[in-house]
């Protein structure tokens, strides 16, 4: 299995549907698809997978309780993340679900396969289960009351039944040795530490399958068995792979873009993907994934949310209070990605708008104003060689791509943001001193324009290297400076906007026909 340089595949988990989608899913999804975008900007072959994981008990309850069949509710629920994945302006490649045909026959070819390694045996279960995070916990997890340290308003079950296990303490001394070898397998440093310590507190078997339970695949052989959900869902990663046309196989899914760059996923389901799905992959002598990157928690106003609290933050209602662009840049920028986040409406407006609104679009729009007022409305007969090195726009701006590029690429967006945005302050710092309007009414005409176009041009770098956080906005200033270009347009992107050449400070000509000045992000008022 040759996986050329040039592909990128990259996951988001694949959503549990036993619930409407919340602002944290809509969190690993934003983080996903503007680290797919840079990748293509890039000029590389990416493919975003995401979707929904659709079987086991907390499923079949809940379809139950509101007298529907399981299939049914999946399809309700797996819709709407759907409809919320297109108001955020995400550009996945591929939707699995985790009820698609396709999908039963790739995880019976891999039960098979562990089968055939030994790893698989028939045992009895015994402990304490919850439900909701279709997960057995080990006693000295649980909280008071008997109940589940992350679903703290669920009692747990106790279980004694034959189950198949997964012979995962077979696999302790290799995860070790994994994480020796590999110290950037998982991030950031916080989860690795937590995980190395749970490897170091020993391994138990895990069991594989359920009994009395029927939505899900049974497992092969033993109908009267079915296959664990968490067993089935990550798989998924691997159906997704296969092309439309081509047989359900492990060799055709994993034969392109296997294995897989990068998985985010929040850190509530760590272990899953950080100790069970390499040892499952070991077992089955697949290639491991490059990277596991679990991200943090999302408060809001300081507080936990929680239904019973009241507080959940409705991802739709936002999107469709403030537009996705506005959305994408206070999730990406204000929160550091792999810490927890808070979400405040009131700092959320006032980030934006000094951003988005005072900081970028006002300068745009001035400084086109001026080009119209002080140059014909021309981009001047300047290059970016023609101004001098030293000149401190320059000076940011030769640096800032690379700076850029290692902060998408270590996953650290908020710093990424956080350097452009300097840039964008710079340039508003140096209009006020140059003060083009004085050198104007001196004649001198040849400042005027080197004044305009180091700060048009620095507006143009910025806009695309925001191109992965903000889409529409950087498309509506690409389209003011002249280039017709549209950064959701994702077939041609890496053809015409290749990083190599946009991403370098200096690029803008007099070649370029001006578009009209508009404003690119309105103010947003505070209403009380």
């Amino acid at each position: 299995m040759d996986k050329t340089k040039n592909t990128f595949a990259l996951t988001t988990p694949l959503y549990y549907v036993n619930d409407l989608p919340h602002i944290g899913s809509a969190y690993t999804t934003m983080a996903a698809d503007v680290m797919a975008r840079f990748q293509r900007n890039l000029g590389r072959q990416v493919l975003l997978i995401t979707g929904t994981d659709e079987h086991g008990q907390k499923i079949q309850r809940t379809a139950e309780s509101k007298g529907m069949q399981p299939q049914e509710f999946s399809n309700q629920i797996s819709a709407e993340f759907v409809s919320l994945w297109k108001l955020l302006n995400i550009k996945y490649d591929r939707f699995i679900r985790t009820t698609n045909p396709n999908h039963e026959k790739i995880v019976k070819e891999f039960f098979a396969r562990l089968w055939e390694s030994g790893d698989i045996y028939l045992g009895q279960q015994k402990g304490w289960y919850c439900v909701s995070c279709e997960e057995f916990k080990e006693e000295r997890e649980l909280i008071e009351g008997n109940r589940c340290p992350i679903h703290t308003n669920k009692e747990v079950e106790w279980r004694d039944e034959e189950n198949y296990f997964f012979k995962l303490s077979k696999y302790q001394s290799r995860l070790e040795e994994l994480y020796q070898s590999r110290p950037d397998f998982l991030q950031p440093e916080s989860r690795r530490n937590e995980i190395l310590n749970f490897i170091k507190g020993g391994l138990q078997d895990f069991s594989i399958s359920r009994v009395n339970l029927e939505w899900g695949f049974s497992v092969p052989n033993d109908p009267k068995h079915t296959l664990y959900v968490w067993f089935d869902a990550l798989l998924g990663y691997a159906t997704a792979l296969l092309e439309p046309e081509d047989e359900p196989t492990l060799e055709n899914a994993l034969a392109k873009w296997w294995p897989i760059n990068l998985h985010l996923i929040g850190k509530d389901i760590l272990r899953f993907h950080a100790v069970s799905w390499p040892a499952l992959l070991m077992s089955a002598n697949l290639a491991l994934p490059e990277r596991v990157f679990g991200h943090g928690f999302l408060t809001k106003d300081g507080q936990k949310m929680g239904k019973s609290l009241g507080n959940t933050i409705d991802p739709i209602a936002l999107i469709e209070k403030y537009g996705s662009d506005a959305i994408r840049y206070y999730f990406i920028k204000e929160i550091g990605f792999g810490k927890d986040g808070d979400f405040n409406e009131g700092r959320f407006i006032e980030v934006v708008n000094a951003d988005l609104a005072k900081n970028l679009g006002n300068l745009l729009n001035r400084n086109l104003n001026m080009i119209k007022k002080y140059c014909g409305g021309s981009v001047p007969s300047i290059t970016g060689e023609d101004v001098p090195d030293d000149n401190p726009l320059k000076v940011i701006g030769l640096q800032l791509g690379e700076q850029v590029k290692a902060n998408y690429e270590a996953l650290a967006f908020n710093q990424a943001c956080e350097g452009i945005m300097r840039l964008s302050q710079a340039c508003n710092k140096y209009v006020d001193e140059q003060a083009p309007w004085s050198l104007y009414k001196q004649g001198q005409q040849q400042e005027v324009e080197q004044v305009l176009y180091v700060i048009l041009e620095s507006v143009r770098l910025a806009a695309y290297l925001l191109s992965p956080v903000i889409p529409n906005i950087s498309s509506d200033i690409y389209q003011q400076l002249g280039f017709g270009i549209d950064f959701n347009n994702q077939i041609d992107i890496a053809n015409s906007v290749p990083f190599a050449v946009h991403g370098k400070w200096g690029l803008l000509s007099s070649e370029q026909k001006l578009g009209k000045a508009q404003p690119i992000f309105q103010s947003i008022e505070l209403k009380n």
